[in-house]
């Protein structure tokens, strides 16, 4: 999985026009991947903002706060899952990830 980290000002400060260029960009890259097997689901999450987290302590005890897990500069904007040979290949297609911020890269646990 591709976990798709966003800075809180990645995008400040660009024109609609620029935006739209920008989405425009990573739709292209995402298109191109799906054609080409190399991602088979994903999706772009609401803002960090809209988050609730829901905690369950060892006692059982449930506590669901609004927000995110943590708070910071980044935060998870979207995710994609890759079907990629190995890590390497997972690697260069986050190198290629076309927008400002950070992709990060974990196996996902097959059971």
């Amino acid at each position: 999985m591709m976990l798709i980290i966003s800075g809180t000002g990645d995008w400040d400060g660009l024109s609609p026009q620029e935006e739209a260029a920008r989405y425009a960009e990573i739709q292209s890259w995402w298109n191109e991947r799906v054609a080409a097997g190399e991602i088979t689901g994903g999706h772009e999450l609401q803002p960090a903002e809209t988050a609730t987290t829901v905690h369950r302590e060892a006692d059982g005890t449930v506590n669901v706060t609004d927000g995110p897990f943590v708070e910071g500069k980044e935060m998870v904007g979207g995710y994609a899952i890759l079907d990629v040979p190995d890590l390497d290949a997972a690697i260069r297609l986050a190198a290629s990830w076309p927008s400002p911020g950070t992709c990060e890269i974990r196996p996902i646990v097959e059971r």
